[in-house]
């Protein structure tokens, strides 16, 4: 394991860390009750206003995208303070926006500068450690974070309960000024700055070009493979928050009170898996762990598919199966993430980048379609749940010619 500071330091490190995580989850999750409201408040369908979920995922992606070579070429600090800036900029036009325009605009902005600021999470664990060491630091940061999913609804549920719809936003644009002053107080550089010998023979910083970063990670087969592992089985949870008020509140007819609720369980579920995964990797490489998740994934979404299509389940066998496929993302993001990075020492935040605007982008292109073909049942959902696991295996077999290993 690689380590260049105290113990102290590192559980604060992780502390930090796991709060500029939890910026997507907060942002994704916790207007999700306020979704009907909304549309009834801004004059459009439930459709639109699912459809800026989908937005906010694709400009998160951007934000890695572009994010990433920033980080690695200017440091991690410069784009985590301009990122969160941003993302407060885009919360505040939300908050003060009253068209539906208005709303997709800024969860652009804020979608933006929420993923130029995330995609440095990985690259500062992969700055200091490696190997199994970094899956389970990264598993570390997770469960801590799971706060954040798991209250998301319920905070949302509660501004909507003393406010109104636009009350979520500023405490949005708040959290991340708090958050911005913690960073830049706390969070010192931990970039890794490459270097190579001049003719001369001396040593000097050696910085690729974007296009350059890039470029080594996508012509590299064993990342390429991980890259679409994690891709599609994130797209499979985010059908699932893309799809579930619609079908929670629309088909079973759940209240916004009690939607927070089905929809935290699934949070539980996942932070249960990051800590058995935690354990696993005592006995196993990472890449063994992803490639159980995935199987373990596909089993349970063809176990809803059958359910749902064949029987008229009721929701409280439907939530169930839902938690332990969102639960198996425990075993394959955290793996696929580390294992990904760990190719790319001195590169890390545009691996980083690339791996996880994949799954964001993925994850808003199927859960936009899913949301397009829904007639409201749950039948679309699930069926394009368990789609996403299958296709990330058949694909990296495709990619690598065999099953994933770390050999």
């Amino acid at each position: 394991m690689k380590e260049t500071s105290s113990a102290p330091y590192i559980r604060g490190f992780a502390w930090l860390l796991a709060g500029l995580v939890a910026l997507g989850p907060l942002a994704i999750d916790a207007y999700l009750p306020a979704m009907p409201v909304m549309a009834t408040d801004l004059a459009t369908s439930l459709h639109n206003i699912e459809i800026t979920l989908s937005v906010f995922l694709i400009g998160f992606a951007v934000g890695q995208l572009i994010g990433g070579p920033i980080s690695d070429h200017f440091g991690r600090r410069l784009t985590i303070l301009v990122g969160l800036s941003l993302f407060i900029f885009g919360s505040v036009f939300i908050a003060l926006g009253s068209s539906i325009e208005l709303l997709w605009l800024g969860r652009v902005l804020q979608a933006f500068g929420g993923g130029m600021g995330v995609v440095n999470t990985m690259a500062v664990v992969r700055d200091r450690y490696s190997g199994k060491a970094s899956a389970k630091i990264l598993s570390q940061i997770v469960t801590i974070m799971m706060a954040a999913p798991l209250l998301a609804p319920f905070i949302g549920a509660f501004f909507l309960l003393v406010s109104d719809w636009r009350s979520i936003f500023w405490f949005l644009a708040v959290y991340a000024i708090v958050l911005l002053f913690l960073l830049r107080r706390f969070l010192p550089e931990t970039r890794v700055i490459p270097t190579m010998q001049n003719t001369a023979g001396q040593l000097q910083a050696r910085k690729p070009s974007a296009i350059q970063r890039y470029w080594a990670v996508l012509k590299h087969r064993r990342a390429l493979g991980f890259l679409f592992a994690v891709a599609f089985s994130n797209a499979g949870m985010f059908t699932f928050i893309t799809t579930s008020p619609g079908v929670y509140m629309g088909y079973y007819g759940v209240s916004a009170s009690v939607y927070p609720i089905l929809f935290a369980v699934n949070v539980i579920a996942l932070s249960i898996c990051n800590q058995i995964n935690i354990r696993v990797l005592r006995h196993f490489e990472p890449a063994q762990v992803l490639r159980a998740g995935q199987r373990i994934q596909f089993a349970i979404g063809t176990l809803m598919v059958i359910s749902v299509a064949f029987f008229a389940l009721p929701i409280y066998l439907l939530v169930p199966q839902i938690m332990l496929f969102v639960g198996m993302q425990g075993f394959v993001v955290a793996n696929g993430m580390s294992t990904v990075t760990d190719f790319f020492p001195a590169n890390s935040a545009t691996a980083s980048a690339l791996v996880s605007s994949s799954g964001f982008t993925m994850g808003a292109i199927v859960g936009g379609l899913a949301a397009l073909a829904s007639d409201g049942s749950p039948l679309t959902m699930v069926a394009v749940m368990a789609m996403c696991p299958l296709l990330g295996i058949l694909s990296s077999r495709l990619i690598h010619g065999k099953t994933l290993t770390n050999e």
